[in-house]
């Protein structure tokens, strides 16, 4: 005879391995919109995932478009890549994969929470740029290294990346390596929509440096991530967290 006292205890284990998946998550993206902040602060140039709202951010600044923040622009590009995901792969869209606005939205807001963090950093000469672009890339990495152990539903910026892969029957890599940079022409003609000129400040060297350095680095950081698998399934941190909370929950009643 089947116990059922075991499915309460088995469906508070389930809940609270996905809340605890999510919240190393959530440090994930704010490490990875960290690094997008030092980047766009080195005014040498964004990553490629913030290429087109950086551009749109500053045309805002001069009344050439909507005011929107970064993060704000962040999240319409966002929606616009899942949206592409879904006339892609039209039936074979899982409908799941709609959580990525939920991601992509915390990733928009993470994003302006550092934009305001990083609003005092002295980048005032070429050595100190080079660092903040330097030590961006870096941070961005380890969010990036650290985010997709979480497995999780992707980032809007990966998962059109898949579907073009799933749609084409092509390599993830190259077509990856395809929408990267289609996204920085993008950018580029957003700049001279604009202004008429090359803006370095939004696609520099900066720039070309992200899209090679910081594929490098995940990849550099991937064989050492076993402890971070351990700490999304080890059942201590569980254990711990679903003490606090059943305790929280005694001491409310």
């Amino acid at each position: 005879m089947t116990n059922v006292s075991n499915y309460p205890v088995s469906l508070s284990k389930r809940v609270l391995a996905f809340l605890w998946q999510h919240v190393l998550l959530i440090a994930s993206l704010y490490l990875m919109t960290l690094g997008v902040a030092l980047c766009v602060r080195s005014n040498l140039g964004s990553s490629v995932i913030s290429a087109i709202p950086l551009a749109f951010t500053f045309a805002g600044e001069e009344a050439m478009a909507s005011a929107f923040t970064l993060g704000g622009y962040t999240n319409i590009m966002n929606v616009i890549l899942v949206v592409c995901q879904i006339i892609v792969l039209r039936r074979r869209f899982q409908f799941v994969q709609l959580l990525q606005l939920v991601i992509g939205f915390l990733f928009g807001a993470l994003i302006d929470l550092n934009m305001f963090l990083t609003s005092s950093l002295p980048v005032d000469g070429l050595l100190s740029q080079a660092l903040a672009q330097f030590f961006g890339c870096v941070v961005m990495a380890v969010g990036i290294a650290f985010e997709v152990r979480c497995g999780s539903v992707t980032m809007p910026g990966e998962g059109i990346s898949v579907a073009f892969s799933r749609a084409f029957k092509a390599p993830f890599p190259k077509v990856k390596i395809i929408v990267d940079t289609s996204l920085v022409v993008i950018a580029v003609i957003c700049c001279y929509s604009f202004w008429g000129a090359w803006q370095w400040n939004i696609i520099g060297p900066g720039t070309l440096f992200a899209m090679f350095f910081v594929g490098y680095m995940v990849r550099l950081l991937s064989p050492h991530m076993l402890w971070f698998d351990e700490m999304v399934a080890r059942p201590g941190f569980r254990r711990y967290i679903f003490g606090l909370a059943r305790y929280a929950y005694r001491r409310i009643r």
